[in-house]
């Protein structure tokens, strides 16, 4: 049946012989005539309105030639004339159920019936939108855009023929789009043996239980760990204290655990010696500094006795550092803005250095050989000295705008790395070359927390942990050679704040279990070691994670140093693991005042002789006899063990004795 026409096919006439009526009309058939209509539709053909490919006839009739209605005669007529019918705008009724008839320049025809429907596409690639999937099976017409200029038409769909004979569309090339990933912008992640290093707490039972920490307002760690001992600065009445533990003594610790409580402040910093794994110095708020020697086992009594006492400083001392090769080399620093440095085996004050820092001194570090030491001040200012000249290497102000605390150290190349905050509160990380303090070399931003960072470095893996008092989690970060230079590895996070944090020396590591680094953090009543480590399968020794480090023997004395002469640390290995050996007695042997043997004051510092205020009970002692004292004090305190003990079990023997009369009497039935 045609389609197109300018009017209705009439239905032929009744046939002869015919019983069923076939006069029905097409209009009737077809529905409303035209002048029902819209009038800007009445003109168009049936087909434009309901849309292109349906057929307006009427129901089929019976089959011609069939018994009931024979056919007739076919009689073939040409159609008339059509007339240019106007085109529908946009948004009218024909738009709506045709929108192909509003373009007919684009080509889009309705698919013939004698043409082959191509198969369903198949389902789209996960690698591929909807609308992409459907535009390359269902061609153009799929994407028709009724803003697309008329000059373009979109183009033919390209198709290959089956062996059955249909027509199916050929997938067209795509090129890759934006959102594809591409190889060739793939971030490559730079190779760290330190990027998976984890921390992790230890279990309860080798946590150390029912610690007082202090409650001091001061920035100092509150801790400081060697291969053998643990020293806690805790709360004490009338005075100032701290608890030295053995490792190995973990659980909980008894409150009448002897303590070392000779100074008559509160106790702000302590550190232990480098060379002397029993000798610890310890700086107060009565402005003085003491040094002590712990039993090789720990302690039994509380020690109120000093080997030495330091007085030197006219507030309180906050900061206390020791030499890093140079033998019984200690420096002090305090609120007074005094830098001193001691000899402690003559007890004797070398160098003073009053006139370089005018703020209050926030830390102080040394170099890996000693010869200078970093500062840094409430001015915010970072100065480089040298103490034995007594000058001012090099100096940045400003490193940091924040008015907060700030701290620097030195790393193993020499480079100066800080932490502090900025003109907004937030804290900060710096790494500075001292040949050029006016950029820093990198510079980031952390978080907006109020606690003062502590950097602890790692010269072996250049690895600085970085903590805040206050917080509850370790950052660490490598430094490298090259840009960024501060490359961030990881975080350690934990549910209580911290309120201070002691590091363990290379030497007393776990090789055999990957640790590079363990430390010590101080919650209100209880110490917590950390360890961090690095995950490895093998059980071999790891070259690369256990470079040789610094030993513990001194590679100058303070002789040599004090006469110019630097050297770097000596270096052990730690593949057969670190065996301590027999630690020394400290000895103190007083120098005349008067001699003049001692070294030349450089220009800009001073340096005077020890008090006579500072003398000791060691005073009295000769050079040689402290070694021989300790061991009969150790007997001494053996043989009052072994007296108490006999009077214990002469004690308890009697009171056996007495228990028994008592059940036989009641045995008997005299009670």
């Amino acid at each position: 049946m045609p389609q197109s026409g300018a009017g209705l096919r009439r239905s032929p006439g009744p046939r002869p012989g015919c019983t069923r009526t076939c006069d029905a009309s097409a209009a009737d058939a077809v529905g409303p005539a035209p002048s029902l209509l819209p009038k800007g539709l009445q003109r168009e053909a049936p087909h434009r309105v309901l849309g292109a490919g349906l057929s307006l006839a009427p129901p089929p009739a019976p089959r011609r030639g069939s018994a009931s209605c024979p056919a007739p005669p076919r009689v073939t007529s040409a159609p008339p004339p059509r007339e240019p019918l106007p085109r529908p705008r946009p948004g009218s009724l024909c738009h709506f159920l045709n929108p192909a008839s509003c373009f007919p320049e684009a080509g889009i025809r309705s698919r013939p019936k004698s043409v082959p429907q191509p198969p369903a596409p198949p389902p789209a690639s996960k690698s591929l939108g909807r609308k992409e999937a459907a535009s390359d099976w269902l061609g153009p017409t799929a994407e028709l855009n009724p803003l697309q200029p008329r000059h373009l038409p979109p183009p033919t769909p390209r198709t290959r023929q089956s062996q059955g004979g249909a027509l199916h569309p050929v997938k067209p090339l795509r090129t890759p789009r934006w959102s594809e990933p591409d190889m060739s912008f793939r971030k490559v992640v730079r190779q760290s043996k330190f990027r998976h290093v984890f921390g992790q707490p230890v279990k309860n039972d080798h946590c150390y239980e029912d610690i007082r920490v202090s409650r001091v307002t001061w920035d100092s760690t509150f801790c400081a760990v060697n291969p053998k001992f643990l020293a806690v600065i805790v709360e004490a009445s009338g005075g100032g204290a701290f608890l030295v533990l053995p490792l190995s003594k973990t659980g909980r610790i008894d409150k009448a655990y002897p303590t070392v409580c000779g100074h008559t402040g509160p106790v702000l910093d302590i550190d232990w010696c480098p060379h002397n794994d029993e000798v610890i110095a310890s700086g107060s708020e009565d402005c003085t500094v003491m040094v002590w020697q712990i039993p090789e086992n720990g302690l039994t009594s509380p020690l109120t006795e000093p080997v030495v006492v330091l007085e030197g400083h006219t507030k309180r001392v906050g900061i206390i550092a020791w030499h890093p090769t140079a033998r019984n080399v200690l420096l002090s620093a305090g609120c007074d803005n005094v830098v001193l440095i001691w000899n402690v085996g003559t007890a004797e004050e070398l160098y003073r250095l009053d006139g370089l820092h005018p703020d209050l001194i926030y830390n102080v570090s040394w170099n890996r050989s000693g010869n200078l030491f970093c500062s840094a001040c409430k001015d915010k200012s970072v100065r480089i000295i040298d103490p034995r000249r007594g000058t001012l290497v090099a100096e940045r102000e400003k490193a940091h705008e924040g008015a907060r605390p700030m701290r620097a150290i030195f790393l193993a190349d020499g480079k100066v790395f800080t932490t502090g905050f900025s003109r907004m509160s937030e804290r900060q990380l710096a790494l500075w070359d001292p040949e050029n303090l006016e950029e820093p070399m990198a510079l980031q931003e952390l978080d907006s927390s109020n606690g003062a960072l502590l950097p602890f470095y790692d010269p072996d893996t250049s690895v600085v942990y970085v903590c805040g008092k206050g917080d509850s989690s370790i950052r660490y970060f490598e430094i490298t050679e090259e840009p960024p230079y501060i490359h961030f590895l990881n975080t350690f996070t934990s549910k209580e704040p911290q309120r201070g944090m002691g590091s363990m020396p290379k030497r007393g590591l776990e090789v055999s279990k990957c640790e590079i680094a363990r430390f010590y953090k101080l919650h209100e009543r209880k110490c917590e070691p950390i360890v961090m480590t690095v995950p490895r399968k093998s059980d071999l020794f790891q070259d690369d994670l256990y470079p040789d480090t610094a030993g513990p023997e001194a590679a100058l004395e303070a002789e040599e140093w004090v006469s110019g002469r630097d050297a770097d640390p000596i270096l052990i290995s730690l593949r057969e693991a670190y065996v301590p050996s027999k630690q020394r007695d400290l000895k103190i042997s007083r120098r005349n005042v008067l001699s003049d043997s001692r070294p030349a004051v450089a220009p800009g510092s001073s340096r005077l002789g020890a008090p006579a205020s500072t003398t000791t009970a060691a005073d009295a002692t000769p050079s040689g006899s402290l070694a021989r004292a300790g061991e009969a004090g150790k007997l001494e305190e053996v043989m009052q063990e072994l007296r108490a003990l006999r009077a214990l079990v002469k004690e308890q023997g009697e009171r056996i004795c007495r228990l028994e009369e008592q059940l036989g009497r009641m045995e008997n039935g005299d009670a």
